[in-house]
């Protein structure tokens, strides 16, 4: 009984968040204008007209190519200069969607985000919605879906449970480095976070602070594709300087875990000497 009652429970928060999605692209104002040729009585001339939002929404498609994300940024970029306050709700919502149940496609939405909003709005739009969307996951995770994580995914929450309990006294540097060298998926940290009894205040700042350069990376990617021409300028060495010095960033958890591992095996180490015989500092007088 009670696990129906999850199962719809998170049925209806599903159905709810699908419905105000729709709702809300429902409200697609006219896209940006076009020419269009008309015949008159002594030829055929051309006149500007704008976009129905049945022909603007036929457009917005996952891009295949470089073309097709430039033309998507393009119409993006004409509707965040007139609709400003539209774009930014339909982008948050839509992201905060795939996030929050675990759909795939948050990196081609940081790509969008710097391509329309810029480095610096995009950066801190992907980090907040990709903290704000995990934490959701993690509380719609913790409120249905416990039990069935754990009876389809046993092996692995038994494996991250082991993890967790192994790296307590440091468990916040070792969420960081799941989360710069994710062994785990991100998704399934997401929905797994609460079952094996990971604090949501850690969890949340780990979020925030270990996806940064994947999502650094992204925006940057997107502010490139908007920028330049050709995907040989992808390449530069301004581009390749600054990816490396976040590379580098993405070390210090590692290194952070490694020095704290090493502290709690040597204080592990002399708490047996000291159990097995005397402390080396106090000897027999």
């Amino acid at each position: 009984m009670e696990n129906m009652r999850s199962l719809v429970g998170l049925a209806a928060v599903v159905v709810a968040a699908t419905v105000y999605l729709y709702s809300l692209s429902l409200y697609l104002p006219p896209g940006p204008v076009r020419s269009v040729h008309t015949a008159g009585a002594e030829g055929t001339s051309g006149s500007p007209a704008a976009e129905s939002p049945e022909d603007t929404s036929s457009r917005l498609k996952f891009p295949s190519n470089l073309e097709d994300l430039r033309e998507l940024s393009a119409l993006l970029q004409f509707y965040k200069t007139e609709h400003t306050a539209y774009v930014l709700l339909l982008f948050c919502s839509a992201y905060l969607y795939k996030q929050s149940f675990a759909i795939p496609g948050s990196s081609f939405l940081n790509i969008l985000a710097g391509a329309i909003f810029g480095l610096h709005q995009g950066l801190l739009l992907a980090c907040a919605l990709t903290t704000v969307g995990s934490t959701a996951c993690y509380f719609l995770s913790q409120a249905f879906g416990k039990r069935y994580i754990v009876s389809v995914f046993p092996d692995k929450v038994a494996a991250l449970q082991r993890k967790v309990e192994d790296n307590k006294d440091c468990l916040f540097f070792f969420l960081l480095f799941l989360r710069f060298f994710p062994m785990t998926p991100n998704w399934f940290l997401n929905m797994s976070a609460p079952v094996v009894n990971i604090p949501v205040a850690f969890f949340s700042c780990s979020v925030f602070i270990g996806l940064l350069p994947y999502n650094f990376i992204c925006v940057q990617t997107g502010v490139m594709l908007a920028e330049v021409s050709s995907l040989d300028h992808l390449f530069s060495w301004q581009r390749l300087g600054q990816l490396l010095a976040v590379a580098c960033a993405a070390l210090l958890p590692g290194a952070l875990v490694r020095r704290y591992g090493r502290r709690r095996l040597g204080a592990a180490a002399a708490a047996a000497h000291e159990r097995n015989g005397l402390p080396d500092d106090k000897k027999v007088q």
